[in-house]
């Protein structure tokens, strides 16, 4: 995940520029009338190694960037619509991109940009840094702050952009800058669903994204572009929560960051947080489903005649919720898919907690739970937790029972679910074709599926009784071997 809050700013930015930025010689030309601008400066005054690099020139973009196409082995790509390309030269270790200058000089350019912190340049002939607009001092307060109040109207992406960078670096937003975001909120309506996605998903990416989101929410921008959490606001819910159904939510994700940490102390597998086992990628979207969880509640709420209120169904309705708001900011179909099976499953470990405390289920219904989300237990179990720690501000004796039922869940997920999983099965579809006459059919499946859950259950059972099962599975359908 990505660390936020990690990057040193120097306090006396009056010290030498070219000891703070240390460019490689081999591969930007010392040319006049060429600048490393924008995001790449920040980062470096930020002791951090820019992700690539964006250059700006007076003149031919094309010649610049060829040489150093030709400095770094690498190869030359155009990008972007008439008049707004941009030279995309990349290798197995850069990417960097050339543009030229589109105002008078480099000062009014960087004038043109989003925030003082991103509106800075460095002129590779002279190794000076350009700072028309304060970006030094902002970077020193950690501070965003908008270089002109028409940016936003320029390209509304950049009223998530603010919250990004916020939260990337753990800077604030200046008071101007947020009362220009929440003016021009509805903006953001404007911008296509995959530029929305990717930097909001960059957002859900940093560590200690849920005070920015709260921000978000204040100042209107997170309903702009995800409306269907507004209703939540006015949401009441039953006897067992003490927040409505906004508040628990961002109670909630705020516990899901909490989990996600890898020095967190609840669900552990011999002793290492069950987070290390989620890669970096299903982050954001594991914190999407936990955003999502409980989005159609205001749609299904129901109240009986003692006046108790009730969500049946709920998880199912916001799973397709989920799947159509991820379908409007263009996630990709496996994306969308992992978004929408953890909002549909997010209680499944609660009923499942609920029956076998009630004795309803017994430790078979464990390995089914098992089989159904095999891939997506660490995040389920994680998401469940976070659920459970979002409902009430002082803890119940119930809720600690829960918890503590989720830890021996990943435990037994890990430790002997899995190795057994990885063992041959007993039977195989060409054992029931062959030993048993059966032709494919939704009774094959069944069957093979029930034979490994027994298997899965049990760690002595033997390819004999697997046989005897089969019989007797196949027996209680109204079938003989050979049919």
């Amino acid at each position: 995940m990505m660390n936020s809050g990690i990057f040193q700013i120097h306090p006396d930015f009056s010290f030498s520029v070219k000891n703070m930025i240390q460019l490689d010689t081999k591969i930007f030309p010392k040319i006049p009338g060429a600048f490393i601008v924008g995001g790449s400066i920040r980062d470096l005054l930020c002791g951090r190694s820019p992700v690539d690099y964006d250059v700006a020139v007076v003149g031919d973009a094309v010649k610049f960037a060829r040489q150093i196409e030709r400095n770094i082995n690498g190869r030359m790509v155009e990008l972007g619509k008439p008049g707004q390309k941009i030279i995309r030269v990349v290798s197995g270790k850069n990417i960097i991109d050339v543009s030229s200058i589109k105002e008078a000089s480099i000062e009014k350019d960087l004038q043109a940009r989003d925030f003082t912190i991103n509106a800075m340049a460095y002129d590779l002939s002279s190794n000076r840094l350009i700072d028309p607009v304060g970006a030094k001092r902002d970077l020193k307060n950690k501070t965003v702050r908008m270089v002109s109040k028409d940016i936003f109207k320029q390209d509304p992406v950049r009223l998530l952009r603010a919250y990004r960078i916020a939260a990337e670096f753990q800077f604030e937003i200046e008071p101007q800058t947020k009362a220009a975001i929440r003016k021009h909120a509805a903006l953001i309506q404007q911008s296509a669903g995959e530029r929305i996605r990717a930097e909001f998903f960059k957002m859900l990416q940093c560590t200690g994204f849920h005070p920015y989101l709260c921000q978000m929410a204040e100042c209107l921008l997170l309903f702009a572009f995800l409306p269907e959490l507004e209703t939540l606001k006015k949401c009441r819910q039953n006897r067992y929560h003490e927040f409505n159904v906004f508040d628990h939510t961002l109670h909630a994700f705020y516990h899901l960051e909490g989990l996600l940490g890898s020095n967190q102390k609840l669900l552990l597998v011999n002793k290492e947080a069950a987070a290390n086992r989620i890669g970096e990628t299903q982050i954001p979207l594991i914190k999407l489903a936990m955003l999502l969880h409980d989005v159609a509640k205001p749609a299904v709420m129901t109240r009986s005649p003692d006046e108790k209120l009730h969500f049946y169904g709920h998880e199912r309705q916001s799973a397709r919720m989920a799947e159509a708001i991820c379908q409007r900011l263009k996630c990709s179909r496996r994306d969308s898919a992992k978004v929408y099976f953890l909002v549909r499953h997010h209680v499944r470990p609660r009923f499942l907690f609920t029956a076998l405390h009630e004795q309803k289920a017994g430790p078979r219904a464990v390995t089914r739970f098992f089989m159904k989300c095999a891939e997506h237990i660490p995040d389920l179990l994680i998401i469940a937790a976070a659920d459970m720690l979002g409902k009430e501000a002082q803890f119940s004796e119930r809720g600690t029972a829960f918890l503590a039922f989720l830890n021996q869940l990943m435990v037994d997920f890990e430790s002997n679910f899995k190795p057994r999983k990885s063992g041959s099965r007993l039977i195989s579809g060409h054992d029931l074709a062959v030993e048993f006459g059966l032709a494919p059919s939704p009774l094959y499946k069944k069957i093979l599926a029930r034979v490994e859950e027994e298997r899965l259950s049990r760690s002595d059972m033997t390819r004999q009784e697997a046989v005897v099962l089969v019989k007797r599975l196949i027996r209680d359908k109204g079938l003989t071997e050979d049919e």
